[in-house]
């Protein structure tokens, strides 16, 4: 069963990331909006963990105009993907469990 996991506080005042990474499959998916796109940057301190969990399979979004409102475009790791909100609502689709960490 795949389950999509939204993000939507900063890794700088929230342990959300870091406790959803630790349960991701590679059938999972990580969703980052609102603050939580903050754990996208190269900088943020799960990015390591991040970056490994997409290395094993795991698809890590991010919506852009969440991004955008950040000023964050160019400070992303090059393998988060930049979605809109239309893809956010296929992905829902896709994925039999959506999980919103908080």
């Amino acid at each position: 069963m795949s389950t999509l996991h939204t993000i939507n506080k900063s890794p700088y005042s929230n342990s959300s990331l870091a406790s959803c990474i630790k349960i991701c499959s590679k059938s999972d998916a990580i969703l980052l909006l609102e603050d939580g796109v903050f754990g996208a940057l190269t900088s943020a301190p799960e990015s390591e963990q991040l970056q490994q969990l997409i290395h094993d399979g795991t698809r890590v979004f991010a919506i852009s105009a969440d991004v955008k409102a950040r000023g964050l475009t160019d400070k992303l790791l090059s393998s988060i993907e930049l979605i809109d909100y239309n893809s956010f609502v296929q992905l829902t689709i896709e994925h039999r469990c959506v999980q919103s960490w908080y």
